[in-house]
């Protein structure tokens, strides 16, 4: 066995694990601070909106020798609006120009013909308007919108409405970073940036709702024995879907990865930044959220019942006690005072005497 697996069976077993619930307010810092961040960059930069939002036209030449740098000069020239030009794999220029409209895109598009020394007639011309724009954007809010509600439904009916409550936090922190990431990097936001966050955000509930199975299997009858409180729980199911977590999380950022630094560093395919970097930090919030502040939040919230309260009170007396005698409190095999049934490591069977 791989020294990985061999560690991932010892989370699983609950032989060895990290005290992810216990720190969980450095976690809580750390995710403030960066949500601050993200706001502020949001507020003061703003979000580079594309002309699918904003209206304009998308010029496509046939191949020239024009640098992307002349293009950009004579495009911005002749349209007297700000213009991006990208190298296309046909030789030819994308030339993008916002704010651009029908009126005007007829003697931009003769003029670029003339300074780029191409044939005005053969460079293809798209124009979109701002109503077009703000239309894709409401149905993105709308589906968002429908998308949590029906979240916190389901948690609400599977798990409970806490775990509901704390999977929606985790989403809006996920949303939050990966909208602040874009206002830093100045990235445009186009129709694929939506596609991309709309995906991050089922894949950081997958996440998360793994973790919340093992917690809820964990936690059955949790209150009729006194070896774990809920906190302890919480932290081996944490601790046995980790390894898991790591793995799934890795293979999924690799091939979006390649698609940001690749295909939209090296081989200058802007377009493919779009959605990419949505998915790369999207993935990476998700995951993150989902073992550092989902579920210590439903931690947070559980231990504020009465019946968890004095179940703490109860296993911190039982240990004080076996502490004063010099006993290993888990040397007791199942914790339980009379109850033959066990609360098992992660919910993953039970045991009886």
């Amino acid at each position: 066995m791989s020294k990985l697996g061999d560690l991932g069976a010892k989370l699983y077993r609950g032989e060895v694990g990290y005290d992810f619930v216990g720190k969980r307010f450095v976690w809580y810092g750390v995710s403030i601070l960066i949500t601050i961040t993200a706001a502020v960059a949001l507020a003061v930069q703003g979000l580079n909106m594309g002309i699918e939002f904003k209206g304009g036209a998308v010029f496509t030449t046939p191949k020239t020798s024009v640098s992307v740098a002349h293009a950009t000069e004579a495009a911005e020239k002749a349209s007297g609006h700000d213009a991006i030009v990208q190298e296309l794999g046909t030789g030819g220029l994308r030339i993008q120009i916002s704010g651009l409209d029908t009126d005007s895109a007829a003697s931009v598009k003769k003029q670029l013909g003339t300074d780029l020394k191409v044939d005005a007639g053969q460079i293809n011309a798209d124009l979109v308007g701002p109503s077009w724009g703000e239309q894709i954007a409401n149905k993105a809010w709308t589906g968002l919108a429908i998308f949590m509600v029906l979240v916190v439904v389901y948690l609400a009916i599977a798990f409970e409405w806490r775990m509901a409550v704390a999977a929606l936090i985790a989403l809006i922190h996920d949303l939050t970073i990966t909208v602040g990431v874009y206002a830093l990097v100045g990235f445009e936001v186009t129709p694929g940036t939506v596609i991309g966050l709309l995906t991050i955000l089922g894949y950081s509930l997958y996440d998360t709702v793994v973790v919340f199975d093992g917690l809820k299997e964990g936690a059955k009858d949790i209150t009729k024995q006194t070896r774990w409180t809920f906190s302890d729980v919480a932290n081996r199911s944490i601790n046995g879907t980790l390894v898991r977590s790591i793995n799934t999380t890795v293979v999924a950022l690799l091939p979006v990865a390649a698609l940001l630094f690749i295909g939209g560093g090296f081989l200058g395919a802007g377009m493919l930044n779009d959605i990419s970097l949505s998915l790369f930090v999207g993935l990476a919030a998700g995951a993150y959220s989902s073992i550092f502040i989902a579920t210590p939040l439903v931690v947070d919230l559980k231990e504020r019942e009465p019946a968890m309260k004095a179940l703490k009170k109860r296993v911190l007396a039982k240990r004080a006690a076996a502490a004063a005698k010099g006993e290993d409190v888990d040397a007791d095999t199942d914790g339980r005072d009379e109850d033959p049934q066990v609360v098992s490591q992660g919910g993953q069977g039970r045991r009886r005497r």
